[in-house]
């Protein structure tokens, strides 16, 4: 039996978005053992996974990465899936010992690689199923994998309960984004939510902490404000009992992806090609073409510009209002 390690830390969205590639190297190596290393807040992802060791690690730090790479080292593994391919893990492969290691980049330290070099030319998900390719990989499944515990089915439904929701009869909306990306915010979710609640339906406000004072204020009779309710697996149970979510370009747009509904994302100066939510490209609401972005010049901040009427109109063409 060969020991296989896959690298994956981060962020919220990019780990979201690699479960469905961890699941086709775990079906690959069905008769080996696979660990994972990613940080704390992420290993919780896993829990429900049979077969995949976690081996959780803080993301930052010398004395952090030494550590990982002398655990790394101790385990003697066959094969490292480098999902991550950034400086930091790179240099990990290249420590590592190990003798396969499958990554992003045509060059070393990776033995198992896509032909031509990465420069951000498709979505990262299509790029990293060709990285699995270089290693006889096939990716069938191209949404999200978020299998929620028993116990989190249980304390989503009360939670339903106790707020008086109906399944299907209620809508998520998060105006958030990174704290650090005021530009992904779309100023117009008040708008919206006027029209949603004129449409008699119930709205859930999504965020944790940076989105709490937000909230508090969109929040209207008989809105509810779920700021902090729900960790990244109870929010996808959430999401698989709403009838569709709309988002700015952030991690709870690829968590609901994992829900099977509708999940509209509003983009504005990230490119949207390389970033939307698996399985949702035709949902995406984008307030600016971006091949302006590919030819080396920056979209902008053009959210503002979005109006509320172009978003209504991808619902009510959708058949969701």
């Amino acid at each position: 039996m060969k020991r296989i390690l896959v690298i994956k830390l981060g962020a919220l969205g990019d780990v979201v978005m690699a479960t469905p590639l961890i699941d086709a190297i775990m079906q690959h190596h069905a008769n080996d053992a696979v660990s994972l290393v990613t940080t704390p807040a992420f290993a919780p992802l896993f829990t429900p996974w049979p077969g995949l060791s976690i081996h959780a690690t803080p993301r930052h730090g010398l004395r952090n990465m030494v550590a990982l790479l002398g655990w790394i080292r101790r385990q003697r593994f066959s094969r490292i899936y480098d999902l991550q391919s950034n400086d930091r893990s790179g240099l990990l492969c290249a420590l590592s010992a190990v003798e396969e290691r499958v990554g992003n980049h045509c060059r070393f330290p990776y033995s198992h690689h896509p032909d031509s070099p990465w420069r951000g030319q498709s979505h990262i998900f299509e790029r990293l199923c060709a990285v699995l390719a270089s290693a006889d990989i096939e990716v069938a499944t191209h949404v999200p994998l978020l299998p929620p515990t028993a116990a989190i089915v249980a304390t989503v439904r009360a939670w339903i309960a106790r707020h008086a929701l109906e399944p299907r009869q209620f809508v998520l909306l998060h105006g958030g984004a990174s704290p650090l990306r005021a530009d992904k915010r779309w100023p117009r979710f008040d708008e919206l939510a006027q029209r949603l609640r004129a449409a008699g339906m119930r709205i859930v406000w999504l965020g944790a902490e940076p989105e709490r004072q937000l909230n508090a204020t969109l929040a209207r009779t008989p809105d509810i404000d779920a700021t902090n309710a729900f960790d990244i697996l109870g929010l996808a149970e959430l999401g698989r009992l709403a009838h569709f979510a709309v988002t700015n370009d952030s991690g709870p747009m690829h968590v609901l992806a994992a829900s099977a509904i509708p999940v509209f994302g509003l983009f504005g100066p990230s490119d949207w090609r390389r970033n939307h939510a698996l399985g949702q490209r035709a949902r995406v609401i984008a307030c600016v073409d971006h091949v302006a972005a590919y030819a080396g010049r920056r979209a902008g901040a053009c959210l503002p510009a979005l109006q509320v009427d172009v978003v209504w109109n991808k619902l009510v063409d959708a058949g969701l209002v």
